[in-house]
């Protein structure tokens, strides 16, 4: 990415910072800087989150290690990231009405992850998502062997098997991006 757009970007991700700041209290703006300056291959994940329409924001960061947490914070799942397949498997045996990609692939494409059921109870507890689209959830092996991927429907919800259901994050998330 060139500079222009790195301070663009910055300037964005600062101003949402700081406009939520319910989201990672305690996290001071100059704290993520300092790590996203030490790993700026992280940003280009950050700006194809912004790029596809979602809103990715600091949730958190590991005391530990300082890694700083993103997630998709856009209110309902990005336009662009909507009617995926859960993976590249379940893309190549739909018959008919093949969506255009998959979340896991599509979540790779962008150097994030999809959240996982634990951070989708995290992010709902930040907020009101997805109170009109659903998001992809990592679902594990053991659950894909018997019922199939899983789609977050509501916040209430457990797990809901579908084939149409949306990526949210990455990071749809989001899933989330630790920098």
């Amino acid at each position: 990415m060139d500079a222009k757009r790195r301070d663009e970007l910055l300037v964005i991700l600062r101003d949402r910072f700081l406009a939520n700041a319910r989201r990672h209290e305690g996290l001071e703006w100059s704290t993520v800087r300092d790590r996203l300056d030490a790993h700026p291959g992280k940003l280009s994940s950050l700006d194809e989150m912004e790029r596809t329409g979602g809103e990715p924001d600091v949730v958190g960061h590991d005391r530990d290690s300082g890694a700083c947490l993103f997630f998709d914070c856009s209110t309902e799942s990005p336009a662009g990231r909507r009617s995926l397949c859960y993976d590249r498997a379940a893309l190549d045996s739909r018959k008919a009405h093949k969506p255009a990609g998959d979340a896991v692939g599509m979540t790779a494409a962008l150097g994030v992850d999809l959240l996982t059921e634990e951070q989708y109870r995290y992010l709902q507890g930040l907020g009101e998502f997805d109170t009109k689209t659903s998001s992809w959830i990592l679902t594990p092996s053991s659950i894909r062997s018997w019922a199939g991927p899983c789609s977050w429907i509501d916040a209430t919800a457990k797990y809901s098997r579908t084939t149409t259901a949306l990526l949210h994050t990455t990071t749809p998330g989001a899933s989330g991006l630790p920098c």
